[in-house]
């Protein structure tokens, strides 16, 4: 099973949908909450390029976003990511 990170927030809907993505897929994934942890958020913005939560690794594969995650859902490319 690969790694997957995405990095959240607390208050943020879009995190608590792609989250709910990733658990309906039955697949582990290591959250790492950036609220209030500006080291993380700006690991986070180093890594990825951005600075809006969620951002989501798979593996190496920096996927992006929410809107990101279900675009490859809908595209049928989600499944073989995360087998």
């Amino acid at each position: 099973m690969p790694r997957i990170v995405v990095y959240s927030s607390d208050w943020c809907p879009y995190c608590t949908r792609a989250k709910a993505l990733l658990a309906s897929k039955g697949v582990d994934f290591e959250e790492v909450r950036v609220d209030g942890q500006p080291q993380l958020r700006a690991e986070m913005t180093r890594k990825a390029g951005r600075t809006s939560v969620p951002q989501i690794w798979i593996d190496d594969l920096h996927v992006g976003g929410c809107d990101d995650l279900y675009a490859l859902e809908r595209a049928g490319k989600l499944d073989p990511l995360l087998r």
